[in-house]
């Protein structure tokens, strides 16, 4: 046999040798600066943009020598006043990303709170091409200046090494990173002097309810925190095993898109508030009680929850029978509109994709995030290298599976199988700190992170009333990308203004 070991170490050192210099190529680079207006509420602002990289040294001992564990890319919106900044005391800044874990902070970027954005139709469908970027009379500009953070493996960012990569791909190493990187920009642009807030979705929010904690660690006092689709606690997001807490906080949405898509009879079918509330007081009187009960539960007593969750979720009695009255997302999503010879969106319900010939209920692919996929990743593109300057052959990762399937989702010192959970950190963080508040956003259609799930996450805070009360929820007429829908976004916006006061 050929001995084939130093061949195999030579090449992995020239791998990370390589891996190495492209990210110490990434922070060489000069940012892509740029200028721009928008027009808001009548008022015009112009802005300085920049597009670049932040260099990150996860590792401080003696051994690692300081050298950069990861260039992540940001892109940046400050506000001019003929061609000079204000003082930093007298802008907030904000700082967004989005979640996965794995993809990048586009979806916020483009779709809500910077100065462009990319049309969807209302109800959530997929326009036709060509795709492309137009101003955002609703962007957050007006009230902040922006940086969206594409987390490692996102975006253009990369980490430096194998090590730091596994480090990254992670709860606590993201959460390091991105507190890393907060700080550093902080001190590079001089802005220790602004109140600073935070936005995440999806999985941002995860993060960010940890960095909120993490950051008080630096030293970082944060006046505010936005979660857009809320999933601190996973738990009440995945189904299977002995988990039977997301089957009842699924309910009350799967009632709702049930009711959008006319499946529903009666007083339940005319409207999706009264659908949503009749499915909320089933689950506190009824439901959890018989999914406590399992095999327990009187036959005749089965039968009347049976009945009733084919009521409220448009699905047959023999379905809901066969799965032992416990309704998952995929079951929902491959059986509400099989008669059609269609599936149900996850994280926007009010869509619908086509079903193959055979109507396999194997869920191929989300209609609702496909409808936004395409559109997102071709106008972000060409915003990035058309006007903000960004000229490069590298891939951006709008939403990398790797990074989602390499995620280790263990935290602290925990063993074995748990479920991640973050909503304490910033229980914590909000005890911690006597002026930080809290803004929740939730889309009645989005069955990725549904609102009652945030619902429950909020009411099981350890919190006093008082500290509750910085805390304010609100909800929205479309899915998981609620700003998506013209009116959400409107909305959105104008919540935001109420809850800075």
């Amino acid at each position: 046999m050929t001995d084939t070991s130093d061949n195999k170490s030579a090449t992995t050192d020239d791998e990370k040798k390589r891996q190495r210099e492209r990210v110490e190529r990434m922070l060489l680079q000069a940012p892509h600066a740029s200028t721009g207006s928008v027009t808001l509420d009548g008022k015009t602002l112009h802005y300085a943009a920049s597009a670049g990289f932040v260099p990150i040294v996860a590792d401080m001992s003696d051994t690692h020598k300081g050298e950069p564990d990861a260039a992540l890319f940001l892109t940046s919106y400050s506000l001019q006043r003929k061609g000079v900044a204000p003082k930093p005391a007298e802008r907030p800044i904000l700082f967004a990303f989005n979640g996965g874990p794995g993809s990048a902070s586009v979806w916020l970027h483009l779709g809500a709170l910077g100065p462009k954005r990319v049309p969807i139709h209302d109800d959530g469908s997929m326009p036709p091409p060509p795709y492309g970027v137009e101003d955002n009379p609703h962007s957050w500009f007006e009230h902040f200046d922006l940086v969206f953070i594409d987390p490692p493996h996102t975006g253009y960012s990369l980490s430096a090494s194998e090590s730091a990569r596994k480090k990254m791909l992670g709860v606590d190493g993201d959460v390091e990173v991105l507190a890393e990187c907060i700080r550093v920009y902080l001190s590079r642009t001089q802005r220790w002097g602004s109140p600073v807030y935070l936005a995440g979705e999806s999985y941002g929010t995860t993060r960010g309810a940890a960095l909120a904690d993490k950051l008080l660690d630096l030293g970082i006092a944060l006046a505010g925190v936005i979660l857009v689709s809320c999933a601190m606690d996973i738990q009440t997001l995945e189904f299977g095993g002995k988990n039977d807490l997301a089957y009842a906080l699924f309910l009350p949405g799967f009632a709702a898109a049930a009711q959008y898509h006319g499946k529903l009879k009666g007083p339940l079918g005319e409207s999706g508030a009264q659908a949503r509330a009749a499915a909320e007081a089933f689950v506190q009187t009824d439901y959890l009680a018989a999914l406590h009960q399992g095999a327990r539960l009187a036959p005749a007593q089965r039968g009347r929850i049976a009945k009733r969750l084919a009521e409220l979720t448009g699905l047959r009695t023999e379905t809901i029978e066969d799965n032992d009255l416990r309704i998952s997302d995929m079951v929902f999503f491959s059986e509400l509109l099989r008669d059609q010879g269609r599936m149900v969106g996850r994280l926007e319900a009010r869509v619908t994709g086509p079903m193959g010939a055979r109507k396999s209920r194997e869920w191929e692919f989300d209609p609702g995030i496909e409808a936004i996929a395409g559109p997102y990743t071709m106008a972000n593109n060409a915003y990035l290298r058309e006007q903000l300057g960004v000229q490069t052959d590298q891939r951006y990762e709008i939403l990398s599976m790797d990074v989602h399937k390499s995620w280790n989702w263990l935290q602290g010192d925990s063993k074995g199988n748990s479920y991640t959970s973050t909503s304490g950190a910033l229980a914590r963080a909000l005890r911690r700190n006597p002026h930080l508040r809290v803004l929740v956003a939730s889309g009645y259609y989005d069955l990725g992170t549904p609102y009652s799930a945030s619902d429950y996450s909020l009411a099981r805070m350890d919190l006093s009333p008082e500290v509750m009360a910085r805390i304010t929820h609100r909800y929205y007429d479309a899915g998981h990308m609620m700003y998506t829908r013209s009116d959400d976004l409107k909305k959105l916006k104008a919540d935001l203004k109420a809850w800075l006061g």
